[in-house]
């Protein structure tokens, strides 16, 4: 009987270290802790640079890219079975970007809530007309078609930081991709905080719920001091 109790607990703290050594979610901070989020541990992190070159335009090891660096920080994860940074434009399965922005002067004297808007992304009417414009003087055929606005809300927040989510689809090739946005300015007026969720439209609706979770730990910390 002794034996068998024995066998019992050794297999129960087994167990019990298995599930510690897998946890349920990844947290995660910024270069300078003052924005938090967690993601769901079957979401796999990769490196966001390639990210951070597409939306630029920059490359990786000109000036402009060296000194942005210094000022922004940023991460991905991708749910997918075959992860890809690629996936933030297309994928059937959630993808994540977040980056957290240090602003130069003159970027603080610009920001607005429909700044927040189309921080990654163009939102906006002024600035998806812009980017009609540019894809015609370039003679590329725009990538992002179609767009429809889902939801916007100003978010209200403590200390006087200030912040956007937005939901909207946009075409892209023969899908259509559903993007959950959140931008945050915090309430110096120097750092912008972002999360931008993506995913099928079709895999968005299904899973909406769970996307809402994600973004509701997207937040600000004040560090002391």
């Amino acid at each position: 009987m002794k034996r068998t109790r024995a066998l019992i607990a050794l297999m129960v703290a087994v167990f019990v270290l298995s599930a510690c050594g897998q946890p349920e979610f990844t947290y995660v901070r910024d270069r300078a802790g003052t924005t938090y989020f967690k993601v769901p541990s079957s979401f796999t992190q990769l490196n966001a640079s390639a990210i951070e070159t597409y939306l630029t335009g920059d490359h990786p090891n000109s000036q402009a890219a060296l000194l942005r660096a210094q000022r922004v920080w940023s991460t991905a994860f991708d749910q997918s079975a075959d992860p890809s940074v690629d996936h933030l434009l297309k994928s059937a399965d959630p993808f994540l970007y977040a980056t957290v922005h240090q602003l130069t002067e003159e970027q603080r004297d610009g920001v607005s809530l429909n700044r927040l808007r189309d921080f990654i992304l163009p939102v906006t009417e002024q600035m998806r007309e812009l980017y009609l414009q540019q894809s015609v003087a370039t003679g590329q055929p725009p990538i992002f078609q179609n767009f429809a606005l889902l939801n916007d809300e100003v978010l209200t927040l403590d200390d006087g930081a200030r912040g956007v989510r937005v939901r909207f689809n946009y075409q892209i090739g023969n899908d259509v991709q559903t993007f959950d946005h959140t931008a945050i300015l915090d309430e110096s007026g120097t750092t912008v905080s972002v999360m931008l969720i993506a995913c099928q439209s079709i895999c968005f609706s299904k899973r909406a719920a769970e996307f809402d979770k994600i973004a509701s730990t997207f937040k600000l910390l004040r560090l002391p001091g």
